[in-house]
């Protein structure tokens, strides 16, 4: 297998000789022939014109119509949708950036106060930063940058695992990090390029070449729930067990699966963590797993063997809950207290319970959402959306607490479950 470019990205088109083929990509055209591997761009123009004032009035229109037609009650919240409208069309004339525009088009939408709408640009530029696995200690001075901690599944430390949190990256391909320059600063525009690290390890000197990930919020939130899981083992003497749903997905309630019946089986209890989850489409399954109960018992010749059934949670549980859990996140913990599983804990959730289409513009830069399904509670005889979720147990995670490595909500949740368990 030849390499002939491993940054190339686009669609491609072979040329009529057979001999060659084109890609198209978001940097133009280029021709590669395929048994040399050289390249070359193909210069081209097309002229067009384009009325960008024209183009956002369309789109305007066509962001209220489609909300006109499909938000998910007729009566709008009991707002005058003609009038609405007629108010910030007059703004239009005034708009000449798509920046503006989106304000403009999130402030109409916002009038309907509702959840998952509103008016979003993406302009695909901004400056990269490289990651390499590593937090710096902010109380460093220089030069350099001093490693405070290794994250997990670090770069850095896969590629050189004899370095050390205290070691100082000097330089960055030949170049020295001057005293108080950020980290960012020194790693910009070097995500996805392989780029030489001068280390001082102790009295050594260590140099190696790394490629820096375009982001580090995995590892971030990785090390986050480790240091949840590790709080509740603590707390609990081994007695509890954690998991966090990172989203409403079939990969969350995969890792929840495998956690609460693999790693914490023998637990007493379990907590679910739903905190900062933007939601999806898993509020059944979740609520089916932990609303099992104890039926049979498998036992071969008198010894407990596996209780049944063997697939579900049948201890009792508890689920956390904050102020940005949004959507599905928001309707699963209401599913869970109406069943009546367990109790919630942690701060009260906005009524956020509608189901989006986001809808991507004839300038693909902008999209904007149209919440066109609301979840009715049967049993209350009314939608969810706008009617907060009060927890069992209130508890609040004040920045100062948060601040000084203290988790309050979990705190309690453990508590609650090592009483739980004790029934």
């Amino acid at each position: 297998i030849k390499v002939i470019d491993k940054d190339l990205r686009g669609r491609f088109y072979p040329a009529p000789d057979g001999e060659s083929f084109f890609v198209l990509g978001s940097k133009g055209v280029k021709k590669i022939e395929a048994k040399s591997g050289s390249s070359k761009n193909v210069d081209f123009r097309g002229e067009y014109e384009y009325f960008p004032d024209k183009e956002r009035e369309y789109i305007f229109e066509h962001c209220w119509t489609q909300v006109r037609e499909k938000f998910y009650v007729e009566d709008m919240h009991g707002v005058d949708w003609e009038a609405v409208g007629e108010n910030y069309r007059q703004f239009l004339p005034y708009i000449t950036d798509n920046y503006a525009f989106q304000e403009l088009l999130s402030e109409m939408l916002g009038e309907l106060n509702g959840s998952h709408t509103g008016g979003r640009y993406y302009d695909g530029t901004g400056v990269s930063i490289g990651y390499v696995g590593v937090l710096f200690d902010p109380a460093f001075d220089g030069p350099g940058l001093k490693i405070a901690e290794f994250l997990p599944g670090s770069v850095l430390l896969t590629s050189a695992p004899s370095l050390k949190e205290g070691d100082i990256i000097m330089s960055i391909d030949a170049k020295p990090i001057p005293a108080g320059q950020p980290w960012y600063k020194a790693f910009e525009r070097k995500a996805g390029k392989r780029v030489l690290l001068t280390i001082k390890s102790g009295k050594d000197e260590v140099k190696l070449y790394i490629t820096p990930s375009s982001s580090d919020s995995q590892a971030l939130y990785t090390r986050w729930v480790r240091r949840n899981e590790q709080k509740v083992k603590e707390l609990s003497g081994g007695r509890i067990g954690y998991v966090h749903v990172k989203g409403m997905n079939s990969p969350s309630f995969r890792e929840v699966y495998s956690k609460a019946l693999g790693k914490y089986r023998g637990c007493d209890a379990l907590i679910v963590d739903t905190r900062h989850n933007g939601g999806g489409w898993l509020h059944n399954d979740l609520a089916v797993f932990l609303n099992a109960r104890l039926y049979t018992e498998r036992r071969p010749r008198g010894v407990e063997m596996s209780p049944e059934p063997y697939d579900k949670w049948i201890k009792p549980s508890c689920v956390l809950v904050c102020e940005d859990n949004y959507s599905d996140a928001c309707g699963f913990p209401y599913l869970y207290r109406s069943l009546g599983i367990g109790k919630i804990i942690g701060a009260p959730v906005a009524g956020t319970a509608t189901s989006v289409w986001w809808e991507r513009q004839v300038d693909p830069t902008l999209i904007f959402g149209v919440p066109q399904v609301g979840s009715w509670s049967v049993s209350e005889g009314r939608f969810l959306e706008n009617h907060q979720l009060e927890p069992d147990i209130v508890v609040y995670n004040d920045p100062a607490s948060v601040m000084a490595g203290e988790d309050k909500q979990l705190e309690a949740a453990v508590a609650e479950m090592l009483k739980a368990s004790a029934k």
